[in-house]
This record gives structure tokens, C-alpha cells and sequence, in this order.
């Protein structure tokens, strides 16, 4: 199977939301839906790794489609406000990479042979 890049799912969540006439929620609304969805994500974890068992008879939810909700509706606020996510991605990561290069523990690797 082919993989998606960043710009294909904006291109797909954008044809998929163009079908209705309501189109993009606005900016704080789409920031509590990404809240809701988030909590959502925070439940699933504290089910499968926290104290906090499920109640008898509620729905079974997974860890990686709460992570797909998420990841749908930043397309969708990014969409909205025209921010390309693989330029934005580009940015944070040469952030994390000069910022932050010295700020943890590197795993040592043998190269010398």
C-alpha cells in the first residue's frame, strides 16, 4: 500500500469537508472539537495503562483511531487557515533539531569498527 504524504490527507480531508455546506467549523470551534478528541485520546490511555478501568458494558474505543480523530481535525483546522502541515512539520522539526540538540540523552552508537 502506497503511503500517504501530509498533503495528500489535507487534499482529502479538504474534498471530503467541500461536500457540505457548513465546510470548516471556525478556528474556536474547531479548537474544542480538537479538546473533546484529546480527551477522548486521554480516557483510552488511562483505560489501558492508568487506574481507571472501564465501566461494564462501555464501548470499546482504541488508542489509534482516538489518534486518527485527532489527527483528522488538525488537518481540518490547518485546512482552514491555509497552514500546509508538511512546511509547518519542516519548521518544527529544524527547531527540535538546532533548539533542542544538546537538551537530552543520546544513545550512544558504536561507529568505529
Amino acid at each position: 500500500m502506497d503511503r500517504k504524504t501530509m498533503y495528500d490527507m489535507q487534499q482529502e480531508v479538504d474534498r471530503y469537508i467541500r461536500q457540505f455546506k457548513e465546510g470548516y467549523f471556525q478556528p474556536l470551534s474547531m479548537l474544542a472539537r480538537m479538546t473533546e478528541e484529546v480527551g477522548e485520546l486521554a480516557r483510552e490511555v488511562n483505560h489501558r495503562y492508568g487506574e481507571k478501568p472501564k465501566k461494564e458494558g462501555e464501548a470499546e474505543n482504541s488508542i489509534d483511531m482516538e489518534l486518527g480523530d485527532i489527527l483528522f481535525i488538525i488537518i481540518c483546522f490547518a485546512n482552514s487557515l491555509g497552514i500546509d502541515l508538511e512546511e509547518a512539520f519542516d519548521r518544527v522539526m529544524h527547531k527540535y533539531n538546532t533548539r533542542d540538540a544538546n537538551r537530552w540523552t543520546r544513545i550512544e552508537t558504536n561507529t568505529e569498527a
